[in-house]
């Protein structure tokens, strides 16, 4: 079974052709992020997540993370590979340097976070949500905390988690029961019972920050009673070393379709007398701190979505080169290898165009973080903030489910063996299921699309997208490259309907916001394929002008034109069936009674 290969020279591309990497490393602070450290990173990541953690991915999906008596034993190797990745500084790339962290741009570390979800997605989530811990701690965090907590999380010496689910409280942490109780020290008891905490309890560190959202006693009902509270598994002395074991305990873990190397515990808080937990922030706020954690991680599980379906691609790839199956249509007097099949092309090019469509729209959601939080200009800060705030639900939502996509297209082009576990095909779409319903569902994130992203703004970002994405096609159209002028001739009708249903959504919105409900899925898939195919577009112009010139790889980039042009026949096709079940669909499922269903 071959073992993942970054795909340097696409993350490459991306980064310094298409989403702006020079725009980056101009922003205060990250000018020595050259084009050469760049590479020489992804260099050294590719070697860990293809030599270290990929060999893991299948073992550790057999054996699995195991639980007894409240302690949970990583698969073999996992320790191992930990020590090796924070070794090499990997889990501080993005954590302030005050603490110990290398403070670096967000686009940066994307595609070495890619590498890790495509080689082994169970090990990738540890570092994750200790990363989303970190952020939230460093925003609102008192000083206190940051002192304790901080240094040894950037470290990687120790990890967190994020608490928000309870069995009776999915999506709706207006209902969380979790209680806590303040002290005379200025500490609080925490009593209650978490579920589906990801990495809640594990073998891989001493310790575990788990940032837990309760309710003060006599605080608001709903969620603007919610507070969020810092919960070591140790307690922390004031040398810096552990103490005594705090009240929180892990009473199990899941069994769960994928992902079976990433301990999914049920955590149990104050089964004496409460555990010792530290407010985060302003009490009462508790839910508006989470969302620093959770639009941290809804930009990673979208990523998620991109490593898994590169992931898959490459086996189905490799798969496809070496089954001899048939003789092709159109000739051929032997049996050949499936690859030379027209539909098995199909399908690889299907993979193919939209995992790199998926790539380029998170690589640019990424830059354009990056701009929101250190570009000089307040106006520019402001406008790279609103696309990122309308890109990510779209980054989530859409990369999540093309993943699940792509992962099934490569159990087909398998045929029977990628139904069999042996083959390893079948382990990515296990594990890619998941990631449609971590940190809100792609239903969730169609309604904030359209209400929160839309609705609300009148959606002037989203048509000022529109604008901006016309000018690429405006470009392209006059071409005398057929692959080009075929590129805009299907780009443009694709941004009308963006552009009408944008305005479809604007106008219904405040006066039916359950029929735009109703269809912000088919809303969320059309802006996935439309931005995602403008983004392909902007690539195959970089490519055409780089081969006019006689510069670079000229098979890679008339491979990139190619792509393109597959994605824009084929998947942007697409938008008008979506737009139309968008704008036309909605009467049809809120005509529906309970009882008929």
């Amino acid at each position: 079974m071959a073992e993942y290969v970054a795909p340097i020279k696409d993350m490459r591309f991306v980064l310094h052709h298409v989403v702006g990497l020079d725009q980056v490393n101009t922003l205060p602070g990250w000018e020595e992020i050259t084009e050469d450290v760049v590479d020489a990173i992804l260099e050294e990541a590719a070697k860990l997540a293809s030599e270290v953690l990929s060999p893991l991915n299948a073992s550790g999906d057999r054996e699995g993370a195991t639980w007894k008596d409240g302690v949970v034993t990583m698969p073999r190797g996992f320790k191992a590979a930990y020590r090796q990745y924070i070794g090499g500084g990997w889990n501080n790339m993005l954590s302030p340097t005050q603490f110990g962290g290398q403070g670096l741009p967000h686009l940066l570390a994307t595609p070495v976070e890619e590498m890790w979800g495509s080689s082994n997605l169970a090990f990738k989530l540890c570092p994750m949500l200790t990363q989303g811990a970190i952020e939230a701690i460093s925003y609102v965090g008192p000083d206190s905390l940051r002192q304790a907590f901080l240094p040894k999380m950037i470290a990687g010496v120790w990890t967190g988690t994020m608490n928000l689910t309870e069995p009776q409280a999915g999506s709706d942490l207006s209902l969380v029961r979790t209680r806590a109780s303040p002290q005379a020290d200025g500490t609080w008891r925490i009593k209650g019972q978490k579920i589906f905490i990801t990495y809640g309890e594990h073998d891989l560190t001493d310790n575990i920050i788990h940032l837990v959202l309760a309710r003060i006693e006599g605080a608001p009902e709903g969620v603007k009673g919610i507070s969020l509270f810092a919960v070591p598994k140790f307690m922390v002395k004031p040398d810096g070393s552990l103490g005594a074991r705090n009240d929180v305990k892990c009473v199990s873990i899941e069994h769960k379709l994928g992902i079976h190397a990433s301990p999914t515990a049920v955590l149990a808080y104050g089964e004496k007398d409460g555990a010792i937990g530290y407010l985060v922030g302003e009490a009462n706020r508790g839910l508006e701190y989470m969302f620093i954690m959770m639009n941290a991680a809804r930009l990673s599980v979208g990523l998620e979505g991109v490593a898994v379906a590169e992931r898959a691609y490459q086996r189905a790839l490799a798969w496809s080169r070496e089954r001899l199956q048939g003789r092709p249509a159109g000739g051929g007097a032997k049996t050949a290898p499936i690859i030379q099949h027209p539909d098995v092309k199909r399908m690889l090019l299907t993979m193919k165009a939209t995992t790199e469509a998926m790539r380029a729209l998170a690589y640019w959601t990424s830059a354009l973080l990056d701009r929101a939080r250190h570009h000089p200009d307040e106006a520019e800060r402001s406008r790279a903030q609103a696309l990122v705030d309308l890109l990510i639900p779209v980054v989530k939502g859409w990369s999540t489910e093309m993943g699940i996509e792509v992962a099934s297209l490569g159990i087909q082009v398998h045929g029977g063996m990628g139904f069999i576990e042996e083959t390893g095909a079948a382990q990515h779409l296990r594990d890619a299921r998941i990631t449609t319903i971590y940190e809100g569902t792609t239903g969730i994130q169609a309604n904030d699309l359209v209400g929160r992203k839309m609705g609300r703004e009148e959606g002037r970002t989203a048509l000022a997208l529109v604008a901006e994405m016309e000018k690429t096609v405006a470009t392209l159209a006059p071409s005398r490259d057929p692959s080009l002028k075929s590129i805009a001739d299907c780009l443009g009708p694709a941004l009308a309907k963006v552009r009408e249903t944008v305005q479809w959504v604007v106008k219904t919105y405040p006066a039916n916001p359950a029929a735009v409900a109703a269809s912000s899925i088919y809303v969320l898939k059309l802006m996935g394929i439309a931005i995602g195919g403008w983004m392909l577009a902007r690539s195959a112009e970089v490519a055409s002008r780089a081969l006019e010139r006689g510069e670079g790889d000229a098979e890679f980039l008339k491979g990139k034109i190619l792509t393109t042009r597959f994605f824009a026949e084929h998947i942007l096709a697409q938008a008008g069936s979506l737009a139309a079940a968008a704008t036309r669909g909605a009467d049809s499922v809120l005509a529906v009674e309970e009882a008929m269903l």
